[in-house]
C-alpha cells in the first residue's frame, strides 16, 4: 500500500484488463460525479424524451458510491469497434449493431476479469455493468481518463476515436484512481453541423427528441412526419456526427469479437421490409439488433423506404400493408412520398 491507494494492486488490474481484451483501461473514484449540473439540466428541460429511466435513482446516478455502498473504485473499460474496411456493412445500420450483441461480449469478458482479480486479491467484491444500472457511463470514463465527452456526448478515446463501447466494474479495492484529460475538440463543431437533425445543442448536450439513433432504438411510438423526413435512409442508429468527427479519420480497426458480422447487421433493406414476426426473431438473435422490437424494426424499415426514392420498393410495401395494418398510415406516407 502507498496511502490510500494499492499502486502494486492497481498495475495488476490494468494487466489484467487488457489481457482480458479491453483496448483501455482506467480507474475512477467510486463518488460523485461533476456532471451533476448538466444531467440535472438536460433533465429538467425534457431532453431525455422517453426515457423516463434517467430520472429514476438519481442519487445512485451521480454517485456510485449510493449504488454500491461499500465501492471504493470504479474499473472502466473501453473496447473498439471500428471496422477493419470502410464503409463495412450497410448504412442504414449503425456500426455498433453490425456485428454480435456487444453486451454479451463484454459482460462475459467483465466476468472473466473479476475471476482474475479475484484470483489475485481475494478480498475483491466488484460488480459489472454493460449499458445497465443506474450508470453514467460516459462521465466516469472521462473521469479515468479514457478520454473527453466530445460535443455531440460521445466519449471520444485518444488514439481510438469515438467508436468504443463502455463498461465498468464498480468494486471495494482501493485502486489509484486516473486523472481526467482535457478535451480535444476545440473550436471544430463538425459533429454539430453534420447532424441530420441538430440535435447536438450549444452547450455539447444531445437533445434526444431529435437524435435519429434514440428514435430509431429506444422510440416505440410514432415519428412524426418532420421527423421522419430527417432520418433518411437510416433504420437502426446514426453515426453521422461520428462519420465528421476528425478523430475517427483514422485508428486501428476493433475488437475483432465485436466487427465480426452478423446476419442481422447486413440485412439490406429489401430484406427487412419483408421480415416477418418469426423470421426477425430468428435473425437477430444475438443481435445488438433486438433492442428495437420487430414493431419498431418495421416501422424505421418503411420510413427509410419512404425516403430511399427506390420506386422499385412499392410492391414490397403494398405487401408489408397488408401483413401490418397497425403500421397502414405510414407506409401509406412512404408510398406517397416515392411516387411523387
Amino acid at each position: 500500500m502507498n496511502g490510500r491507494y494499492d499502486l502494486e494492486l492497481t498495475q495488476c488490474v490494468r494487466k489484467l484488463a487488457i489481457e482480458a481484451g479491453f483496448a483501455r483501461v482506467g480507474i475512477a473514484l467510486a463518488g460523485p460525479s461533476s456532471r451533476d449540473e448538466a444531467l440535472s439540466r438536460w433533465l429538467a428541460e425534457g431532453r431525455h424524451a422517453g426515457m423516463v429511466w434517467m430520472a429514476r435513482n438519481l442519487q445512485a446516478r451521480r454517485d456510485p458510491g449510493r449504488l454500491i455502498p461499500w465501492a471504493k473504485s470504479v474499473i472502466c473499460l473501453a473496447a473498439g469497434y471500428r471496422p477493419a474496411d470502410e464503409p463495412a456493412g450497410p448504412e442504414h445500420i449503425a456500426r455498433f449493431a453490425r456485428g454480435r450483441d456487444y453486451h454479451k461480449i463484454l459482460s462475459r469478458r467483465c466476468r472473466a476479469l473479476c475471476d482474475r482479480i479475484r484470483a489475485i486479491a481475494p478480498e475483491f467484491s466488484g460488480r459489472s455493468f454493460v449499458d445497465s444500472g443506474p450508470v453514467m457511463e460516459r462521465s466516469l470514463a472521462a473521469l479515468a481518463g479514457l478520454g473527453w465527452i466530445g460535443r455531440n456526448g460521445c466519449l471520444v478515446c485518444p488514439g481510438l476515436g469515438s467508436y468504443v463501447l463502455l463498461c465498468e466494474i464498480i468494486c471495494n479495492l482501493p485502486l489509484k484512481p486516473d486523472g481526467p484529460l482535457a478535451s480535444g475538440c476545440g473550436d471544430c463543431g463538425r459533429c454539430v453541423r453534420a447532424c441530420p437533425t441538430a440535435a447536438i445543442a450549444a452547450d455539447a448536450t444531445v437533445d434526444a427528441r431529435r437524435c435519429i439513433s434514440y428514435l430509431t432504438v429506444e422510440h416505440s411510438g410514432d415519428i412524426g412526419t418532420e421527423m421522419r423526413e430527417l432520418v433518411g435512409c437510416r433504420v437502426f442508429g446514426c453515426d453521422a456526427c461520428q462519420e465528421a468527427c476528425p478523430h475517427n479519420r483514422c485508428g486501428p480497426t476493433g475488437d475483432a469479437e465485436l466487427i465480426r458480422p452478423h446476419q442481422a447487421g447486413l440485412a439490406t433493406l429489401d430484406e427487412l421490409l419483408a421480415w416477418d414476426e418469426e423470421k426477425w426473431d430468428a435473425i437477430t438473435r444475438g443481435s445488438a439488433l433486438r433492442r428495437a422490437d420487430f414493431q419498431m424494426l418495421l416501422r424505421n424499415a418503411a420510413i427509410a423506404a419512404g425516403n430511399s426514392g427506390r420506386t422499385e420498393l412499392l410492391p414490397i410495401l403494398e405487401k408489408m400493408a397488408d401483413r401490418h395494418p397497425r403500421l397502414a398510415t405510414l407506409i401509406s406516407w412512404a408510398e406517397k412520398k416515392l411516387s411523387s
